[in-house]
């Protein structure tokens, strides 16, 4: 006997592998090519930015360390490369299609950049937060706006509909 468990759990699979490792939703939808191209981009942005050193200097509470060995220039491509990865599985992915689902995987990956961008000088309580945790802080902003948009854009849609 078979269970279901809606319309969008293939979407929803779909996108968790691929916040686990961008290129893996890819690889689940049968986007072989692509998935191998996200997994190798993400492999060597990750390997020339120091992202996994960042990581750990940053959950050890060393963000000086952290921010010293920080590559933005190569570091800075991760954000995009990660939502897009991200909407990409999701997108392509088996269920419903729900319009300007996009807009908070956009508005998150340029507020995560921006965050990466004031990481080496930006304080809270003259404490430095860092490259990792001041992305993850800002992520927030870019999930809130981009789903206000989306929203308003709905609206804005459904009134065309109405009239």
């Amino acid at each position: 006997m078979e269970k279901k468990y809606g319309k969008n759990k293939d979407k929803l699979e779909k996108l968790l592998w691929s916040i686990a490792l961008p290129g893996f939703g890819q690889l689940l939808n049968g986007k072989y090519l692509k998935g191998i191209i996200l997994i190798t981009l993400e492999f060597v942005i990750n390997v020339f930015g120091h992202f996994n050193q960042i990581i750990l200097l940053s959950f050890h509470g060393n963000i000086s360390e952290a921010i010293e060995q920080t590559n933005y220039q190569w570091l800075m491509f991760y954000p995009c490369l990660y939502f897009f990865a991200m909407w990409d599985a999701y997108n392509d992915a088996e269920g419903e299609s729900r319009p300007y689902a996009f807009m908070p995987f956009v508005f998150s990956a340029y507020f995560v950049t921006v965050g990466l961008i004031y990481s080496p000088t930006f304080t809270i309580f003259g404490h430095l937060i860092g490259p990792v945790w001041l992305p993850i802080i800002f992520l927030n902003f870019g999930l809130l706006i981009g789903g206000l948009i989306r929203w308003l854009l709905l609206k804005r849609l459904e009134k065309g509909y109405n009239t």
